[in-house]
């Protein structure tokens, strides 16, 4: 009988360990923006985001095609600072793969959109390729009141809970309302966005990974 009750107790346990954190969902179902990491953190490393910028565009360049974006450096500063960072390579980051912090080379180059919902969004920026990986540190979430998620085609920090936002990102493709005030909005799809679409309606596996990677190849970045 004792042998019977630690066997059950055993399985529980292993089963409650498989529940991972969620973040918001899409709408009711049982969609995450993005799962909670499960790398030890790190140190956030030393180098400095952009200077601060008024206005900024991102071409994100796709192996299906170009979809460019406006960035909001004034409703989002340090978000955008980040991204274009990270973007450009300018902003030192930790290679979750290896552990070494790297410099002077783009994070989102070669990375793949890794997690695809119809009706909802398009998820990428993770150096895993995974929806576990991020640059090795986090940062404050930042919130405009006069951006939210009404309209589709916003770009917007996926995360873990509340300011834990790092590298991932995702781009909506329907009104999500139910996103606001929990995910960062720092960028609009202002071209592309049939692009985003054929993206969100991608052929997937379990766990919404496309079945035929999607690339993102670079983000070509102009600042003003």
């Amino acid at each position: 009988m004792k042998t019977v009750l630690l066997l059950l107790s055993a399985f529980l346990l292993a089963g409650c360990q498989l529940n991972p954190l969620v973040s918001p969902s899409s709408n009711n179902n049982n969609y995450q923006t993005n799962p909670s990491p499960t790398m030890t953190p790190v140190t956030t490393p030393t180098a400095t985001p952009s200077p601060e910028i008024s206005s900024a565009t991102a071409i994100f360049k796709t192996s299906l095609g170009d979809i460019t974006i406006e960035l909001y450096p004034k409703s989002a500063p340090k978000t955008v600072a980040n991204f274009i960072g990270l973007a450009k390579g300018t902003r030192e980051w930790i290679d979750p793969k290896t552990g070494q912090k790297v410099s002077d080379k783009s994070l989102y180059s070669g990375t793949i959109f890794h997690r695809v919902i119809p009706d909802f969004m398009i998820q990428g920026g993770d150096p895993l390729g995974s929806g576990m990986g991020g640059p090795g540190y986090k940062f404050a979430d930042e919130f405009d009141p006069n951006l939210n998620f009404s309209e589709p085609y916003m770009l917007a920090m996926a995360n873990s809970g509340a300011n834990t936002n790092g590298s991932q990102f995702f781009i909506t493709v329907a009104p999500t309302t139910w996103l606001n005030n929990k995910h960062t909005i720092f960028g609009k799809v202002t071209s592309g966005q049939a692009v985003v679409d054929r993206i969100a309606t991608t052929k997937t596996l379990p766990g919404d990974k496309p079945v035929i990677d999607i690339v993102l190849t670079g983000i070509e970045i102009t600042e003003k």
